[in-house]
């Protein structure tokens, strides 16, 4: 379980593509204190499991899976990450409930300069696009955020400069793919009362 909050930027320093999938070895400060084989590391909002330590950093598997369903596969050596670490049972809840399950990409359409935000516009497919509402919570890339307008395929979350600042957000091109995890509790929701919606009804 994660929050959302990004604890540090670390950096992509090996990469060893194979066909069932791909050993990441990331460069690391923060997160890699305290870190196990073992323990979960979300990676850009994936979560992924530590299978490798070394002084400066850690290593992550991401199966055949994970790269299909997630951006991870367009990373490249020297590439920024979102980093966080799983949350402790005593800390403080600062973002939102995040799983590190990726559910869909978007895609980066514009990002427009508000006062001292930035307003980042995100393409999303239909299906997905519903559990999306206006100042709801959603994670992209592994950052927790407030959806700040739902269009009619997208949205737009709003940057503080905090955020462009740490993570990799302040840097996402125009097209370039995102990782959202979409909000946990409207899914719940929709999963509990399917069975009692009239049949075609969305």
């Amino acid at each position: 379980m994660f929050t959302g909050l990004v604890e540090e930027l670390g950096t992509v320093d090996a990469i060893e593509r194979g066909a069932a999938g791909a050993r990441l070895g990331i460069r690391a400060t923060e997160v890699k204190k305290g870190l196990a084989i073992g323990d979960s590391v979300a990676v850009n909002g994936a979560c992924l499991t530590a299978v490798g330590l070394r002084d400066d950093g850690f290593s992550v598997d991401c199966v055949a899976e994970t790269l299909r369903r997630t951006a991870l596969g367009q990373l490249e050596v020297g590439a920024s990450v979102n980093l966080e670490r799983a949350l402790k049972a005593d800390a403080r809840l600062g973002g939102h409930i995040v799983q590190g399950h990726i559910d869909a990409t978007g895609t980066v359409r514009s990002a427009h300069s508000d006062g001292d935000s930035v307003l980042l516009e995100i393409a999303v497919a239909p299906e997905h696009l519903r559990y999306v509402v206006e100042k709801g919570s959603i994670a992209v890339d592994g950052v927790s955020l407030t959806v700040a307008d739902r269009l009619a395929d997208g949205f737009r979350v709003a940057l503080i400069p905090h955020t462009m600042a740490h993570t990799t957000l302040g840097t996402e091109r125009v097209d370039e793919r995102v990782n959202l995890e979409l909000d946990l509790i409207a899914k719940y929701v929709e999963a509990l009362t399917t069975p009692y919606r009239e049949p075609g009804t969305p």
